[in-house]
C-alpha cells in the first residue's frame, strides 16, 4: 500500500508542476526551462500515462510557448470554427459558397 501511495504522490506532483508552469511562469524562457525539466522528470518516472502529454509538448513546444508571450489561446478561433461546422452541417453541406459566406457574416459578425 505504501508503494501505491508513493506512486500517487509522484503522479500528483507531476500534474501539479505542469499546472504551475502554465499558471506561474512569467516568461517564455522560464516556461521553456520548466517544461524541459518536467519532461525529463516524466521520462525518469517511466509512467506511460504521461507519455502522450510529454510527446505533445515535445512536438508542439514552439506553439505552446507562444501562450506565455501574452497568455492568450486560440480558444475563440476554435469556438468560431465549431460554430461554422455546426452551421454547415445544419444545411448538409454548402452548394452556394457566396451565399454561405454572406449568411456567416450576417449571423456571426
Amino acid at each position: 500500500m505504501a508503494h501505491v501511495n508513493t506512486l500517487f504522490a509522484v503522479i500528483f506532483n507531476l500534474t501539479q508542476r505542469l499546472r504551475d508552469i502554465f499558471n506561474k511562469a512569467k516568461s517564455v524562457e522560464v516556461a521553456y526551462t520548466k517544461l524541459a525539466h518536467w519532461h525529463k522528470d516524466v521520462e525518469d518516472t517511466g509512467f506511460k500515462a504521461f507519455n502522450t502529454i510529454a510527446n505533445t509538448i515535445t512536438l508542439n513546444y514552439r506553439s505552446i510557448l507562444n501562450y506565455f508571450i501574452n497568455r492568450s489561446t486560440n480558444a475563440s478561433a476554435e469556438s468560431f470554427n465549431a460554430k461554422i461546422k455546426a452551421f454547415r452541417a445544419q444545411f448538409r453541406g454548402v452548394k452556394n459558397v457566396e451565399f454561405f459566406l454572406y449568411r456567416l457574416t450576417t449571423i456571426f459578425a
